[in-house]
Order: structure tokens, then sequence, then C-alpha cells
């Protein structure tokens, strides 16, 4: 696949540094808690050392016993009271370590709830700071989508695993402090047997990577494909031209081939796994047939023995574990990878703008202004000059693709001109403070957002320093003229609108645009009001009542109407006709039927629907 050569130059800078991300991911779970950090560094600690402790007493414990059984009466109870000294004190380190594990178990568990809070917002905080091009670029979803569905829980993984590497070098050090008396050479045996593991883990984490960083098209296929068969606002038209089955069978068959592909990397990675597991167990074997040889010949005690094989067993566990946990650190290093290469993502840089313009009430300038969507190779809008001045009306029409819609995404910036510039009051749009701009616009898409809120929020979205003002909800409800359908719902401006939560009540086409409509008139502050074909859902009279009603209370303000019906665009100021993202004509209506251009055409066209 050739998607593999950028996820393997991933992998191989990650093999350069697998602690890349550790200090990272160790300051975001302090920032999350420090009292929960410090206490789980505590718990490891303890957890670390006890260990070692409970082995040497153990050994104690055995030599006590067999002392005892070689003495004569006085000394054998002397020597049994001393063995279940010992076993008392056992039995303490066994309740200390089993308190440090369920301290680390609970520290980490509210940890995961914090910290996957704490990153869900970074990623949400940085997606409000992107561009809509960003949205609009496949690979940039795709960073996204990676972002969202490992990092939440990565970051406190990698710390867990930081914290075991510790815990098991704590370990390892007083089981190498105990097993030096023995040989040195068994500290080599003990490495030895756990590196095959290690090796095999690393190998197939990386490759496991790769695999998750081909499949993020594929997975977000499946989700828009679960979205298409679940949601209600999509099931209407599945059901109806009965296409259920074959997106069942497309989400099927993308899930065999992911399937299949999972499938061969876990076959691969547990047969490896059991080949070389083969050492590690010939190795431990090996050193216990050392350790019981030298106990027969008598180098070692009965006691030490015990103690002996306990460490080299428990040391062995501590060294795979050590080496399974850089294993696992470097794995989580990779998906972090996604989290902080999203997060990373550079966007446009915050100034300060100003507040105000130098030419008050001189409305809205487009000079010369051409735009071009990123990657396309065509310009979506060319030298397009307007000037809208307070207090009149604009109507934009045209086909669809002319660039009407594009024309408005620039005067909200979402996006920048590629060429000229949009003045207003005077002053470039680019240097304009943005939250001072974005409150002097209130804009109506024809595809608003519907929001599963109760009727109040819906409207009250529209300004968000008022989003909770009952009395700006009815006063914007009056001038979007849908008061009368919110007062016949049972609870009013509280009534939860949508299917998605409890007793959701759905709105027609028709009502869902006046609430759209009431949304822009909540925006008290905005004197440039755009409607993007915002009542295409109502009947010619009813656009034209809303449009005239529209006009009616924006007097003073530069009001922008895009719409395909003739009857409702006659009622502007100003009419230009859009063409291949070019003004092909302009006037008012009256003088652009005299022209007997496209308007007059496409008018004359429209009429004739109506006779």
């Amino acid at each position: 696949m050739k998607p593999a050569a950028a996820p393997k130059n991933i992998v191989d800078k990650n093999m350069l540094g697998v602690f890349r991300y550790s200090r990272r991911a160790i300051e975001l779970v302090w920032q999350t808690s420090p009292a929960l950090t410090i206490g789980l560094a505590i718990a490891t600690l303890i957890a670390g050392t006890v260990p070692a402790a409970m082995a040497y007493v153990g050994q104690l414990i055995v030599d006590a016993v067999v002392a005892a059984m070689a003495m004569y009466q006085q000394d054998q109870i002397l020597h049994y009271q001393t063995a279940l000294n010992y076993v008392v004190v056992e039995g303490i380190l066994v309740l200390i370590i089993a308190a440090a594990q369920r301290s680390i178990t609970a520290q980490q568990a509210i940890l995961q709830g914090l910290l996957g809070h704490k990153v869900n917002m970074l990623i949400l905080e940085k997606a409000q700071t992107l561009t809509l091009s960003h949205f609009e670029n496949s690979e940039f979803y795709d960073k996204l989508v990676r972002a969202r569905r490992e990092a939440s829980s990565r970051p406190l993984a990698l710390v867990k695993k930081t914290f075991a590497l510790i815990q098991n070098a704590i370990s390892l050090t007083s089981f190498a402090i105990l097993l030096w008396q023995f040989s040195p050479w068994a500290l080599g045996l003990l490495v030895l047997g756990a590196l095959p593991a290690f090796v095999a883990e690393a190998k197939f984490s990386g490759d496991a990577f790769i695999m998750f960083r081909w499949r993020s098209p594929e997975v977000r296929q499946q989700n828009y494909l679960e979205t298409l068969l679940s949601r209600e606002d999509n099931i209407k038209e599945v059901r109806l031209y009965q296409l259920g089955e074959r997106f069942l069978q497309r989400y099927t068959e993308i899930f065999l081939k992911l399937f299949k592909e999972s499938k061969r990397l876990i076959l691969r990675r547990e047969s490896w796994g059991f080949t070389l597991g083969i050492i590690s167990t010939l190795v431990f074997y090996g050193a216990y047939g050392w350790i019981v040889s030298d106990t027969i010949i008598g180098a070692i005690t009965l006691g030490q023995m015990t103690m002996y094989l306990l460490l080299f067993k428990q040391g062995q566990g501590s060294v795979s574990a050590s080496l399974t946990s850089i294993s696992g650190m470097y794995e989580d290093n990779l998906y972090l990878s996604n989290l902080y290469e999203y997060l990373e993502q550079e966007t446009p840089s915050s100034q300060q703008g100003l507040l105000v313009g130098p030419k008050p009430n001189d409305g809205i300038r487009f000079e010369n202004v051409s735009f071009q969507y990123p990657g396309s190779t065509k310009p979506a809008l060319s030298a397009i000059n307007l000037h809208i001045r307070p207090g009149h009306s604009l109507a934009i029409v045209g086909e669809n693709g002319s660039g009407k819609t594009t024309l408005i995404k620039l005067l909200t910036r979402l996006y920048n001109p590629t060429e000229g510039r949009i003045l207003l009051d005077g002053l470039d749009l680019l240097e304009w403070d943005e939250t001072t701009l974005l409150k002097r616009v209130g804009v109506i898409f024809q595809d608003f957002v519907r929001y599963q809120f109760i009727v109040g929020e819906n409207i009250g979205a529209g300004d968000n320093d008022r989003f909770n003002d009952l009395t700006g909800w009815q006063k914007a409800a009056e001038l979007g003229k849908a008061t009368d359908f919110i007062d016949q719902l049972e609870s009013g401006y509280h009534t939860q609108l949508g299917r998605w939560f409890k007793d959701g009540q759905e709105l027609s086409g028709g009502q869902w645009q006046k609430i759209a409509l009431a949304r822009a008139f909540m925006r008290k502050e905005a004197d440039i009001l755009v409607l993007d074909e915002p009542t295409a859902a109502m009947d010619a009279q009813a656009e034209a009542s809303i449009f005239q009603h529209f006009q009616q209370h924006t007097k003073d303000k530069m009001a922008i109407l895009i719409s395909h019906r003739f009857s409702t665009v006659r009622l502007a100021h100003e009419i230009i006709v859009m063409g291949q993202g070019q003004i092909k004509e302009r006037g008012t209506h009256d003088a652009l039927l005299a022209q007997q251009g496209q308007y007059a055409h496409l008018f004359s066209l429209q009429a004739q629907g109506y006779r």
C-alpha cells in the first residue's frame, strides 16, 4: 500500500527516541492532577521495593524452620518463635504491597477519567483555532480522527508504563543486590531470558501502528456508513431507496478487509511470541537447575535456594516487564505522535486587530477579489468588485457552483481572498479584530445547524453573550416570525428539539428555517445580515413574506440575500447575477429585465412555471 511510506518514516523517527513524548505525557498527567501523580509515584516506589524484602524474609523463614528441626528442644523453641515472627513480618509486607497495588489501580482509574477529559478538551479547543480549509481537507480530517480515536487514553498508558518501568527498575536493583551474592552471571541470564520477547513486542508494535495509520480513511468510511444506517436524518432516504443492504454490504467489506489484516498480524505476533518464549523458559529452568545443584552440594542453604529461585523467577518477570514497558512506551509514543501532530498543526496567527474602521458607514467593499480553494486548479471567484452600503440590500442569484456561497465565506473570514481585498468601513477585514468583526455579522446558511437543544437555545445560539436571554429569545422569535408555532409547543421556548434526547420534538423544514431566521435576529449588534437560501423549504408565498418582513427590519443594515426565487430577490436594492465565479450582470430588477440578459431569461423561465 502506498500510504505505508509516511507512517514508516514516523516509526523510524520514533525508534531513535523511545521517550520522545514520555516527558510531555508526564507533564500532561502532572497538569491534570499533581496530587494523584505524587501518590502514584509513592505507591510505585513501595510496590517496587517490597518484593525483594519479601523474598529475603522468605529465606529467613525457611532457614529458621530448618534450624529448628535440627536443634534440641530449647533451641528449637527459639528458632520456632523466630520463624513465626518472620511469618508475621511477611504477612505485613503482603498487606503493604497489596495496599500499594490497590492504590496504584485506584489512582490510575481516577487519572484515566480526568486525563481523558483534558486531552479531549485539548483536541476540541484546537479545533476552534483552525480554519474551514482544515476541515475540508481529507488528510487533515484523518489526523483529527486518529487523534480522537487513541490519543485520549495513550498519555496515561504511557505514564503507567513509565511508572511500571520505574517500579521494575527498583525491584531489579534490590533483586540484583541479593542475586549478586549467588553469582553475577545470574544477572546476565535474567536479561538474556527476557530479550527475545522484547524484540518481538517492539517489532509488532511498530507494525500495528503502521496498520493503524493506513486504516484512518477506511475507519472514517465505516463511521460514515454507521451514520447513514442509524441517524434519523438519513434513514428516511436509505429506507425509501432500499439502500440498507448495499450499505451494510459495503460496511462488511471494509470490516473484512481490516479484520484480515488484523488477524494476520495477531497470528504472527502470537506465533513469534510463543517461539521466542521457549528461549525464556529454557533460560529460567537452566538457572533453576543451577540453583538446585548448588543446594545439593551444600554451596547454599535451603532457605537461600528458596530465595534465589523466587528472586530469579520474579527478576525474570521484572526484566521482561521492563522491556515490555519500554516496548509499550515505544508503541504509545507512536500513537501519541497522532495527538501532537494534530495539536501542533499550524494555525493562522491571531493578532490583535482594530475595533473600528477609518470610514464609518462606508459599508462593505470587494476590491478585485479572487479566490481559489486549496488544491483546486480553477478559481472559485474572479475579480469581484462590489459595494454594499448601510441601509441597502443586495440579492445574489446564479446557478449552483457559481460562487455565491464562496462570496459569503470570504465576507465572514472563513477563508481569505487569494487576490484583492475586502473592506468594512474602509478597513481590510484581515486588519479587524476577529471577535469585533464577527459580532457585526449574522449569517444563516442553507445548511444551518439544527441544534439538539431546547427552542430558546437554538435561537440564543445567534448571540453567545445572550445565549440564555429569555427576553432576547422572544424578541428574536417575533422578528423571525417563529412565534406562531413556538407558542403552540407544550413547553414553549423550553421544548427539546430533535430526536436525539428524551421528549425531543421534531419540527418541519419551514419551522426550522424560522428558528434559523430568529437566530440571525438574535445577533443584536450585527449590521451585516446574510441569508444564504435559508427559506428553501418554504413555499414561494411564505418566502416572499419572510423576506419582505426581513427587509422592513433591516432598513439601517446591510442585507445580502441569496435565493433562486425571483419573486423574492426583486425586492432587493441591487441584484447581481453570478456565473463561473464572476459577476455577469448587476442592477435593479427592472434594469436587469430591460437588459434582456441572463437574469431576464431566468426570470422568464421561472415565471412560466407559475402560469
